[in-house]
Formats: structure tokens, sequence, C-alpha cells
């Protein structure tokens, strides 16, 4: 049967089917593009359009490279990010608050750009899992109250609620990733080797708290689970199903790379050895649930613990 084309060939070419291949794909926008970006990126560039917000010139090369599109434009000048309005169906938010204060006027400053035109399908927000604050080592899901005793955790109390607000104002499908520890051999500072080298000490037994996990490939891998699966509105705890003190999770890396096991200390005598942001992490304790990970986003982990990823 013959094919009846249109008396009107420019509208015949406006037809999306008639579209080139590289305007039919979905685009990703990803803001933050350090280390689990790019892991993010090289799970998603074999289908979609990729693009990346970056601030500094010197990573243009980079991210070419690797098949992403990127853009200039810094958080911190809300006039540089005109150019995202309406640009991307999708958007993964990896970008960290400022160093200071209790709010986070970048992704404040990425909301009111998408805001401007029609707004993206999905937005996935990595935050962390200090929000719950100390737990005293029981078992915390998603459910569970935010207490966050730093600021550093309060800035990402503050943007959760703005990323939840822009949700529902805008019918954006939203996100947040709740990420605690990230590990990898192939990943900057992403092993314990070079804090085991320098001694560093741990607490003692009675005054050890747990620590939560995830693999940066894991990682990558819910951001994009979450981008096509996450109920509207959700939060899901981005963690592995490691269950370790962190004293043991020391002693266990020393093992795996023959180091000496580190010095315990009392938590009065860490006070005084330890700096701040070190501490923090000594003074919380919980052992994070990962249910709605696997069950909603049917995240099946590649490295369900840091005994399978951590020796690489």
């Amino acid at each position: 049967m013959p094919v009846t084309r249109s008396p009107h060939p420019q509208l015949y070419a406006a037809r999306p089917t008639a579209m080139p291949a590289r305007f039919r794909r979905q685009r990703v926008l990803l803001v933050g593009c350090g280390d689990v970006g790019v892991r993010v990126a090289k799970l998603l560039r074999p289908r979609m359009r990729l693009l990346a917000l970056t601030s500094s010139p010197a990573r243009l090369g980079e991210l070419r490279a690797l098949g992403v599109t990127p853009l200039l434009g810094n958080l911190d000048q809300p006039g540089s990010l005109r150019r995202l309005s309406g640009l991307a169906n999708q958007v993964i938010h990896l970008a960290p608050p400022p160093n200071a204060g209790e709010a986070d006027p970048r992704t404040q400053a990425l909301l009111h750009v998408l805001r401007r035109r029609t707004p993206a399908q999905a937005l996935v927000y990595g935050s962390t899992s200090g929000v719950y604050g100390d737990c005293q080592g029981e078992v915390t899901t998603e459910t569970r109250a935010t207490h966050a005793l730093t600021a550093r955790a309060r800035r990402r109390i503050y943007a959760e609620k703005s990323v939840r607000h822009f949700g529902r104002a805008s019918g954006v499908r939203t996100s947040i990733l709740r990420i605690p520890g990230i590990y990898a051999p192939d990943r900057e500072g992403g092993t314990p080797h070079a804090r085991l080298l320098k001694g560093t000490p741990v607490l003692q037994p009675q005054d050890d708290v747990f620590t939560n996990h995830i693999h940066a490939d894991d990682l990558a891998r819910a951001c994009v689970a979450a981008l096509w699966r996450g109920r509207s509105g959700r939060v899901f705890n981005a963690n592995d199903d490691t269950c370790m003190k962190m004293g043991d999770y020391f002693d266990w890396a020393a093992d795996v790379y023959g180091l000496p096991h580190p010095p315990r200390v009392s938590r009065e005598a860490a006070q005084s050895q330890l700096p701040a942001m070190m501490l923090s992490f000594m003074g919380e304790s919980r052992r994070m649930d990962n249910t709605r990970l696997k069950k909603e986003l049917r995240l099946t982990l590649r490295y369900p613990t840091v005994q399978q990823g951590l020796p690489g």
C-alpha cells in the first residue's frame, strides 16, 4: 500500500518521527559531574544524550571525550545557569552545598532556572545519610525523622526540602538518595589505605559506632535506577548490606592491605587527636536499611558488602 505524504513538506518535517535521531533521544543533565557523575555518564551514554554542567573550562575536553556535552556555568553564579532552562528531560543533581551557612543556595539556583520553562520529567538529588544524625546504632529506615547534628547535614536537609517542594509545585518526579561513605579502589581517596598508613586511631570497641558504605559503581547505578523507577517524592537509603562498626572495618581493611591494625583510643582521647570532621563521623552510629532501594528501584548490588568491593 503506497505511503501518503503530506502535501506540506515543511509540516511533515516538523513531526517528531522525522527528526534526527540525536534530537529524539532523552536528554539527561548531570549537575555535579565528579567521580560518581562520570560513572553515571558511562552508564547512560549509549542510550541518552548527556549534558553536564561544569564551572571549570579545564574539564571541557575531558567531558567531551566521555561523550558528554559540557555546559559552562556556576551554581554560585545564578546568571550563568539560564541556558539550562528547558534543556533536559531528566536531571541528576550531585553537586554539594556550599561549605558554610544553613541553606543551600546552589540547589535553589538550579531549581529556579529549571522552573522557568517546561520542567524536566524527573530529578534525582544526591543527599547524605548525615541528615539522620546519631541513631545510636539503631536500624534506620527512610521513615525516620531527620535530626542533623552538623551544619553540613542541615544544609542537605534544606536542599531536600527544596527538591520536594519543587516536585510538588512543578509535577516533576523527584527522588532523593541518602548516601553514606562512598568507596571504590579506583576512586581518589576511595579506600582507607592512606589513613591506615598514617596510623590514624579509631575508637575502642565500647565507644565505637556503626558505619555505612556504598561502592561508587553501585551508587551510579542507584542514580540511574531512581531516574526511571523512583516514585515521586520518594527517599532512598543508598547503602550496601555491610553491617560493621568503624573500627572493625579498618581492622579488616588493614588485613587486606597487610598493614598493622590502627590504634584504638577512647572517645575522650579521640577529641584531642582527631580533626573535627573525622570526629563528627565518629559521633553518629546507625545501621541503614536499604530494603526500599532494592525492592522499589529493583537494584541488585554488584558489591553487596565492602568485603566484595574493596579488594578490587
